[in-house]
């Protein structure tokens, strides 16, 4: 009897990782194509550029719609995701490789609905963070689901979207990306 427990709980172990490795790996899913901000949807992009949202680090407020004619990237995270910790780690990177360009816009949005502001802010502290964080409002949270796909809400497979100068949203690949790999997928933007 304790070789048939053994066994199914061996198994189970083993589809768990097994799920766990797929969601690390930025090959299995293909990138997807780029949707501008005129697409047709269930919201609109203009309509969440539009919400107020909290920089947790600093109090301040702001909304999509203020970094126009700027290059804006935007990660979805939460605390416990470590995929999502290695991320910023890359994106720290990325930002000191180009020297922190004042026309490039980086926003980790948290949409774990139970997470807050304030054990937010403490993990910016924590890791020692430098750009815009901030929990992701329900409405927003609905749209970058709704517009992009659900995957967005799934910070393991650490999603990011690019939005150009003229507002228009690019998906990038899911998985973890290197510093390298996103500065080469930037610099074109940043460029313009």
């Amino acid at each position: 009897m304790h070789t048939k427990t053994f066994f199914q709980i061996s198994l189970v172990a083993i589809l768990l990782a097994s799920q766990l490795l797929s969601a690390c790996d930025s090959s299995a899913a293909p990138a997807l194509p780029a949707i501008s901000a005129g697409a047709t949807a269930p919201a609109t992009t203009a309509d969440w550029f539009n919400i107020a949202m909290t920089d947790v680090r600093t109090g301040n407020t702001f909304t999509i719609n203020d970094f126009t004619g700027k290059i804006v990237l935007i990660e979805t995270i939460a605390q416990w995701c470590p995929n999502c910790l290695f991320q910023q780690g890359e994106t720290r990177s990325l930002r000191q490789q180009l020297g922190n360009p004042e026309d490039l816009i980086v926003i980790s949005l948290d949409v774990d609905l139970h997470e807050d502001e304030a054990s937010l802010k403490k993990y910016t502290e924590e890791f020692g963070f430098e750009w815009r964080f901030g929990v992701a409002p329900l409405e927003v949270t609905r749209a970058l689901g709704n517009l992009y796909s659900a995957e967005y809400l799934n910070p393991p497979l650490d999603p990011m979207l690019l939005i150009d100068r003229q507002g228009n949203v690019h998906q990038l690949p899911y998985g973890m990306k290197k510093a390298d790999t996103l500065q080469k997928t930037l610099e074109p933007y940043l460029a313009k």
